[in-house]
């Protein structure tokens, strides 16, 4: 039996009201973090990333009972822990499919990239949960999107802070100098 028979109108009525208690912007939540999902999955390479985006909100979704009584902090953050687990299960499920190596490509260069891929988006998770929930909502949304989407974006986020663009640029910064040093040391642990 497939996850997504198991999810009920109930699931999902209760994955809005976590995200946000107005249903319009919960819904523009869900939307967002399932296309966020689908550019990060893609990103790493994963040809099925819609199918993967869908499994991992649906993962979600079946534990939104125990996630919504305990889980504090920005909910896009969680969704991406758990497309990480679900990235990882498809990589292995993928190695098995293929086990031939691509030609002229050097194995050992090819697992330490993705290794080393892997630890970056660890440090970025991990990095994440240690910003203020404010701070790590705000850089996730600030940078979220391309070319004319991210650039009125940005000004919506201006104006729901009350802020000028300028100095929400300037607190941006400030976080993703924290975001980058917090990086870099986790990095440098490994």
């Amino acid at each position: 039996m497939s996850r997504q028979s198991l999810i009920t109108q109930d699931h999902f009525d209760k994955t809005l009201d976590w995200l946000d208690c107005d249903r319009e912007a919960a819904a523009q939540k869900y939307e967002a973090i399932r296309k966020s999902l689908i550019m990060i999955l893609a990103w790493r390479g994963c040809h099925d990333a819609e199918d993967l985006a869908d499994e991992t909100l649906n993962r979600v979704m079946l534990k939104i009972d125990e996630l919504a009584a305990s889980y504090k902090g920005d909910p896009a953050l969680y969704f991406y822990g758990v497309a990480r687990k679900v990235l990882i299960e498809y990589q292995r499920r993928y190695r098995l499919r293929d086990p031939l190596p691509e030609i002229g490509v050097d194995e050992s260069k090819e697992k330490e990239r993705l290794e080393r891929r892997e630890i970056i988006y660890e440090c970025l998770s991990r990095c994440l949960h240690k910003l203020p929930p404010d701070d790590g909502e705000l850089i996730i949304e600030y940078y979220r999107g391309d070319k004319q989407v991210k650039i009125d974006n940005r000004r919506g986020i201006a104006g729901r802070v009350g802020m000028a663009a300028n100095t929400l640029r300037v607190k941006v910064h400030r976080i993703r100098a924290k975001l980058e040093e917090c990086m870099k040391r986790c990095i440098d642990a490994r």
